[in-house]
């Protein structure tokens, strides 16, 4: 099988010794060449270029947001995608059921192809651009924008960082004194003092070193999008919906301060004014609106193998050709 192999060597986790190890156990079963990003948008020209050129697999070695471009330059050819964790928190990755470390990520991964556990999924696309597991709005993303700021304690302090930006944008960087923008569903109900707003192609939202935060059961990647809009940012409240997800989430998906829809083809968000958003972990500035559709079957994913059958992985089954080239 051809291979390209994307490296991010900026990534939290990325090692010269790593990209080596993996690019030496892939090689060994399939034609690999390997490519290493350089800026912001390289990996989707890359993935591009490799679905162009006839390329059967294209495995990402980087954080979520290298992911997330591979994923925009392949859907909607049949060359598949596979996730090796690089980054620091790993979403996706993790949520498909691949060990967080890239080497154990590797062998299962060689794993799947072996077995051909590759799905065509769906995914989420806002104003064009398409999105594994969420799209975050308002507070959700301006976290995002001051963890940012200072990469160099993104990639060493990981999820302490995380946290702690979260507590320094409630308290210094966030206006939660108002609602700031509106979502109005297909079916004419409009949310109108959304503070914050998560739509999501998939569960977890993410993860709190080993605990992930379950906002969203119903989304998967064979079903539409889920949103929820918490109407609230005020500090008691807010706490127990977090504690909530770091459990089963029921209590958040249920309270008064929060709107849960599920299976969603579509929704439009309107902002009273701009208002921050990010794309699976990738901050993309400030916005007056946004329109979310849901993709059904437009990108081939491989699957770990001992999660091929999990509620994440239950799709339409092989869409992308020939299945015997794998």
């Amino acid at each position: 099988m051809r291979v390209l192999l994307i490296v991010n060597a900026n990534a939290s986790s990325v090692t010269a010794r790593t990209r080596v190890v993996i690019q030496k156990a892939l090689s060994a079963d399939h034609d690999v060449t390997t490519a290493e990003t350089s800026r912001r948008g390289h990996a989707t020209r890359l993935a591009q270029g490799a679905a162009a050129d006839g390329v059967e697999l294209v495995v990402v070695l980087g954080g979520d947001g290298t992911l997330n471009e591979a994923a925009n330059g392949l859907a909607g050819s049949h060359t598949a995608l596979a996730a090796l964790p690089g980054g620091s928190t790993n979403v996706f990755a993790r949520t498909l059921g691949l060990p967080d470390d890239p080497v154990e990520a590797t062998a299962a991964t060689i794993d799947a192809l072996a077995r051909r556990s590759i799905r065509r999924v769906g995914l989420g696309s806002v104003n064009g651009r398409y999105f594994l597991f969420h799209v975050g709005m308002g507070y959700d993303a301006a976290v995002v924008a001051e963890v940012e700021k200072r990469e160099f304690l993104k990639r060493w302090a990981s999820h302490a960082w995380f946290a702690w930006c979260a507590i320094d944008t409630w308290l210094r960087h966030y206006d939660h004194s108002r609602p700031r923008f509106a979502v109005h569903h297909a079916d004419g109900t409009i949310v109108d003092d959304a503070y914050f707003a998560l739509c999501l192609n998939t569960n977890p939202y993410t993860y709190l070193g080993r605990r992930p935060f379950t906002v969203g059961t119903e989304a998967t990647l064979d079903r539409g999008l889920v949103m929820l809009t918490f109407r609230t940012l005020a500090l008691v409240p807010l706490l127990g919906l977090a504690a909530s997800a770091l459990a089963t989430g029921e209590h958040l998906r249920r309270s008064h301060h929060t709107d849960y829809r599920t299976d969603l083809a579509e929704v439009r968000v309107t902002g009273h004014g701009p208002f921050p958003y990010q794309v699976d972990g990738d901050y993309l500035g400030e916005t007056t609106e946004l329109r979310f559709t849901h993709c059904p079957g437009v990108l081939d994913l491989v699957i770990p193998a001992a999660n091929a059958t999990g509620p994440l992985t239950q799709t339409r089954g092989w869409r992308g050709g020939d299945p015997a080239r794998w």
